[in-house]
């Protein structure tokens, strides 16, 4: 029964929580503190805190959450699975009409003017990102490095975005603690000295 309770108010939220997470906290509220009381004021207040200071939906992590707390881990798929399923509906009846329509001129013409949009977004976002990190960056020769590198692997090594980016962030996290660390030895040697 409690998974049942847990499906229907956190299904109620998806629906009715139109417009992403400030709209939807308000609903966390009345179902999970009120209603159900499966959270106090506090432990509520205290993980929408935390929920907004992680990356990602506050939406998934206030279902996963109150979910854990309800019926552990069981509980937290159910949250998640029923906060989401909503818009997945929407989604696929929305592509369903898509599909059907595609051959008309009207959402034909939609549907190839999406893709030059999103490659010229993307390419706008990546150029920005591309000039911070070129002002920020103390070391050039490392960027322009790693930058040749990753075009290098995407465009004749064929490698997934996604693997080149973990090697990305990994390479830089090593880099930077070993520089955090190497400035310290500098600085612990000086201040003996």
């Amino acid at each position: 029964m409690i998974y049942w309770q847990l499906f229907l108010a956190f299904f109620r939220i998806g629906i009715f929580g139109f417009g992403g997470g400030p709209t939807m906290v308000p609903l966390f509220y009345t179902e999970c503190v009120k209603k159900y009381k499966w959270v106090t004021d506090e432990d509520f207040s205290d993980n929408l805190a935390l929920g907004n200071a992680l990356p990602g939906p506050i939406a998934t992590k206030l279902a996963a959450f109150i979910g854990y707390r309800v019926k552990g881990w069981k509980g937290a798929l159910v949250a998640n699975i029923a906060v989401v399923m909503p818009i997945v509906l929407v989604m696929i009846g929305l592509l369903q009409v898509i599909y059907q329509w595609k051959d008309t001129p009207g959402v034909y013409g939609m549907i190839q003017a999406i893709g030059p949009v999103i490659a010229v977004m993307t390419g706008v976002l990546t150029w920005e990102f591309l000039s911070k990190g070129w002002k920020g960056a103390s070391n050039k020769a490392g960027v322009s490095l790693s930058l040749a590198l990753s075009l290098v692997a995407l465009l004749f090594l064929d490698w997934h975005p996604g693997i080149v980016v973990g090697i990305a962030l990994t390479v830089s996290f090593a880099y930077s603690t070993w520089s955090v660390r190497k400035r310290k030895d500098k600085d612990g040697k000086e201040g003996v000295a």
